[in-house]
C-alpha cells in the first residue's frame, strides 16, 4: 500500500511541470457584443444632449431674467392716486384778455421836422383833432417846382392847340399840307396830356404836405408818444409817433373748450369779475365767435364787448369770465400732473396692466396748486402725479406707494374742491 502511495506521488509529481507551463498563459477573453456597445454609445450621447440642453435653457433663462429685470429698471417710477370728487358745478371760469374796441399806432406819412405836439398819454381826444405839426421845407419847395411845371405844360399845351387850330383851318384851302397839320395836332394832344401829368404830381404833393397835421383817425385816448420837439419824423411805420385806442367799449376774448361751444349764442349775457376790482362783477354781450374751433387747443374763440363809458377797466388786463354750462361732475387734481402738449391739455392714468395711459381732459377752474377737470376722468382712474416729460401712450412704468406726505396732500385737495 505504500508502494502504491509512493507511484501516485511520483505520478502526480511527473504531471505537476506541465500544469505550471500551464498557468504562465491567460485564458483568451470572449468578445463584447456590438449591441451592447451600441447602446453604451447612446446612452453616452443622451448623457451629453441632456448636459448641453440644460445649459442652453439655463443661459436662457437668465438672459430672460435679466431683460425683464433690465426693463423693471428702466420703466420710470410713478406714483399713481385717485382725484378727488369735486363738487357739481354748473358753472365755469376761464381767463379771458381785455382789448380796446379799436387800436391804432399813428406813424408819419411825410417826412421833416416835429414843430409841436399837442396831447400826450392819457389825453381824450376827438376823431380830426389836431395831434402834431411836422415842418417839411423841402416838400414844399417840390410842391412849389410842380406848380411851376404844371404852368409850362398849360402855357405849351395852349400854345399847340393853337396851332393845330390854325392848321385844321388853313389845310382846307390846301394852305398847308396834312401832314404838318396832323403833326401839330398830336402836338395838342401830347401836350395835353403833359398837363395832366403835371397836375396829378402836383395833387400829390398837396396830399403829401397835408399830412404835416396829424389828426386823431377816432374819438379815443392816446395811451403812447414817442416823439418831441425837433426830433427828426422819417415816413413809414419805422417809428410810431402816437398811439391811440378807443376805450368806451372794451372787446374780451377767451377760449372756450370745444364742449361747451354749442351752447355760445351771440347776446348772451356774460358776468365778468377783474382781479383790481374783487368785489364788483361786470356783465358783457357775447357777440360773436370765430365758427371754428382751434384744432391745437380745441378751443372756440368768443368776442365779449363790455361797456366801459365810465372807464372803469383798463385794456390790456386779465378778466375772468363766468359761463354758465350744464351740472357735470369733476374732479380736482394737482397742477403737476397736468401735461401741456402740442395734442392739448392731458393727464397720465395708470392701467391695470401696469402701462400708462394719456388721456386729454378738459380743465375748469385753476387756482395755481390744483385744477378742476370737467370732462375726461371718470370714477376709478389712478392719476400720475408729476409725470415724467417723455411719458407716452402704452409706456410700462413702475408704480410706487404714495407717501404719507403726498396723500395728506390728497386730502387737502379733496377738502378745497
Amino acid at each position: 500500500m505504500s508502494n502504491e502511495s509512493h507511484s501516485n506521488s511520483g505520478q502526480a509529481q511527473k504531471k505537476m511541470p506541465h500544469e505550471g507551463h500551464d498557468t504562465q498563459h491567460a485564458p483568451e477573453a470572449k468578445p463584447i457584443a456590438k449591441g451592447l456597445a451600441v447602446t453604451a454609445l447612446v446612452i453616452v450621447l443622451i448623457v451629453f444632449a441632456a448636459l448641453a440642453t440644460f445649459g442652453i435653457l439655463s443661459r436662457i433663462h437668465r438672459t430672460n431674467v435679466l431683460a425683464k429685470s433690465t426693463q423693471e429698471l428702466a420703466a420710470p417710477v410713478v406714483i399713481a392716486l385717485a382725484p378727488k370728487q369735486g363738487a357739481p358745478t354748473d358753472t365755469f371760469v376761464l381767463p379771458g384778455n381785455v382789448t380796446a374796441y379799436t387800436d391804432a399806432p399813428i406813424y408819419a406819412r411825410t417826412s421833416g421836422y416835429l414843430t409841436k405836439w399837442y396831447h400826450d398819454i392819457g389825453s381824450h381826444v376827438k376823431k380830426g383833432e389836431l395831434l402834431a405839426e411836422i415842418a417839411t421845407p423841402e416838400l414844399d419847395q417840390q410842391l412849389a417846382q410842380a406848380e411851376a411845371d404844371l404852368g409850362t405844360a398849360e402855357a405849351n399845351a395852349k400854345n399847340a392847340k393853337a396851332q393845330a387850330q390854325r392848321y385844321q383851318g388853313l389845310v382846307a384851302t390846301n394852305a398847308v399840307s396834312q401832314q404838318d397839320t396832323e403833326n401839330f395836332t398830336n402836338q395838342a394832344t401830347a401836350t395835353a396830356s403833359s398837363v395832366k401829368s403835371a397836375q396829378a404830381n402836383v395833387e400829390r404833393l398837396k396830399q403829401l404836405q397835408s399830412f404835416e397835421k396829424i389828426y386823431a383817425p377816432f374819438d379815443g385816448v392816446v395811451t403812447g408818444r414817442s416823439i418831441d420837439t425837433g426830433q427828426l419824423i422819417d415816413t413809414g411805420a419805422a417809428r410810431e409817433l402816437f398811439h391811440m385806442q378807443s376805450l368806451n367799449t372794451l372787446r374780451v376774448y377767451t377760449n372756450v373748450p370745444q364742449m361747451y361751444s354749442a351752447n355760445l349764442k351771440p347776446g348772451t349775457k356774460i358776468d365778468m369779475s377783474f382781479p383790481e376790482r374783487p368785489s364788483q362783477m361786470f356783465q358783457g354781450t357775447l357777440v360773436r365767435t370765430s365758427h371754428a374751433i382751434d384744432p391745437t387747443s380745441r378751443t372756440l374763440l368768443v368776442e365779449i364787448d363790455v361797456d366801459n363809458r365810465k372807464g372803469e377797466l383798463l385794456p390790456g388786463s386779465l378778466a375772468q369770465v363766468h359761463f354758465k354750462a350744464p351740472s357735470a361732475q369733476t374732479f380736482v387734481v394737482p397742477v403737476s400732473a397736468i401735461i401741456f402738449r402740442r395734442e392739448g391739455t392731458q393727464v397720465g392714468v395708470l392701467g391695470a396692466d401696469k402701462t400708462a395711459h394719456v388721456v386729454p381732459v378738459t380743465i375748469g377752474q385753476d387756482d395755481g396748486r390744483t385744477v378742476q377737470i370737467v370732462n375726461g376722468l371718470k370714477a376709478g382712474d389712478l392719476v400720475i402725479q408729476d409725470p415724467p416729460d417723455s411719458l407716452i401712450e402704452g409706456e410700462k412704468v413702475n408704480p410706487q406707494s404714495p407717501s404719507q406726505e403726498q396723500l395728506n396732500g390728497q386730502q387737502g385737495q379733496g377738502g378745497k374742491g
